[in-house]
């Protein structure tokens, strides 16, 4: 399978566009559908929401969080990014408080959903613009308390300074191999979702010994799945593990020496929801982000980011290969639910971290 090389420069349209140096258009109550209008209007009158983001990285979660405001005048985004696992704790912190402050929750562990919506703390609701989805992550609740808005595939990525591509790890079972000690980088599943559900679909295809083998090579260990990109970046590293497809081609178009690696195994694909906790303080405001995140206009933005749209109407990212070329690796919502806690604990009796 082919992999991902350096591509040029960023087109100065694309850039502009991501960046807000070429404004989306504004909402009017000519340009809207009605269904948004409706929302639109509502929103106006709570001024804002809070957005607890754990799916995008921090520039693209800001970009969204603009592009979001500049849309909708007189509405403001309020962007909270942490990763998954402290999105959800800082929730969970907010429940036991009584305390309401997120309007819509962003996560890359789906299983933080379904327990959510067990516990009876969703709001039950579905955008209308998710019927522009791609068909294939359409419907991620069949109740609807929550709604798929982010697609973020993780993979291998290399330092061509450091490892040329025909010594590169070709598969997730290569990074095993002696070679590779002191030259790994990967996430913590305690901070990271994304980690988490790789690490359960890593335990499903190899047992926990594959985890016990990696340990011997003792790779760094972050939190973000983000951070091996920035340690491959400045060479401290060679390999990065699991890292965001997304964040690695930004980071190639700004100059990077960085490759990405397609495992033969497969890639690892989050197909991950947001949805609305049922004490949001600004209700409207939510519903409305909830379509803006299954629209054109937000896919466009994301795009712009190298992220993967939802949407067939917008192609995807420049330099990565088309979803109907990768294998893609997946756990069920219910692996992910019971997999990720009891991984979380596996890997720091393993790891020491």
């Amino acid at each position: 399978m082919q992999n991902a090389t350096r591509r040029h420069v960023l087109k100065a349209a694309a850039g502009a566009a991501v960046y807000g140096l070429a404004a989306p258009a504004l909402a009017t109550a000519q340009t809207l559908p009605p269904h948004e209008r409706e929302l639109y209007e509502a929103a106006k009158r709570e001024g804002e929401i809070t957005w607890y983001s754990g799916q995008y990285s921090a520039e693209g979660s800001e970009a969204v969080g603009r592009a979001f405001t500049e849309r909708y005048p007189g509405v403001r985004c309020n962007v909270v990014r942490s990763t998954s696992q402290v999105a959800f704790q800082r929730l969970s912190q907010d429940a036991r408080a009584r305390v309401a402050q997120c309007d819509v929750f962003s996560s890359t562990n789906s299983g933080h959903f379904t327990l959510l919506k067990r516990e009876n703390r969703l709001t039950q609701f579905r955008p209308r613009n998710a019927d522009g989805m791609l068909e294939s992550i359409r419907v991620a609740d069949p109740d609807n308390f929550y709604q798929t808005t982010f697609l973020g595939l993780f993979q291998l990525g290399h330092n061509t300074q450091k490892v040329s591509e025909a010594e590169a790890p070709k598969s997730w079972t290569d990074l095993l191999e002696p070679k590779w000690r002191d030259q790994l980088a990967v996430g913590h599943p305690g901070f990271s979702g994304a980690i988490g559900v790789w690490a359960v679909q890593m335990r499903k295809m190899y047992g926990w010994d594959y985890f016990k083998r990696l340990e011997q090579n003792r790779p760094q260990i972050g939190r973000s799945s983000q951070d091996p990109v920035t340690l491959l970046n400045a060479g401290e590293r060679t390999v990065g593990v699991c890292v965001p497809a997304g964040t690695t081609l930004l980071s190639i178009s700004r100059g990077n020496p960085l490759r990405l690696i397609y495992p033969t195994e497969g890639v690892l694909a989050t197909i991950a929801p947001s949805a609305i906790p049922r004490n949001a303080p600004h209700p409207n405001a939510a519903k409305l982000f909830m379509e803006y995140q299954a629209s054109k206009e937000m896919s466009q933005v994301i795009r712009g980011l190298f992220a993967e749209p939802l949407r067939p109407d917008v192609p995807g990212p420049e330099g990565s290969l088309p979803l109907d070329q990768i294998k893609l690796l997946t756990p069920t919502l219910e692996e992910q639910e019971k997999g990720v806690p009891e991984v979380r604990e596996l890997w720091r009796d393993t790891f020491g971290v």
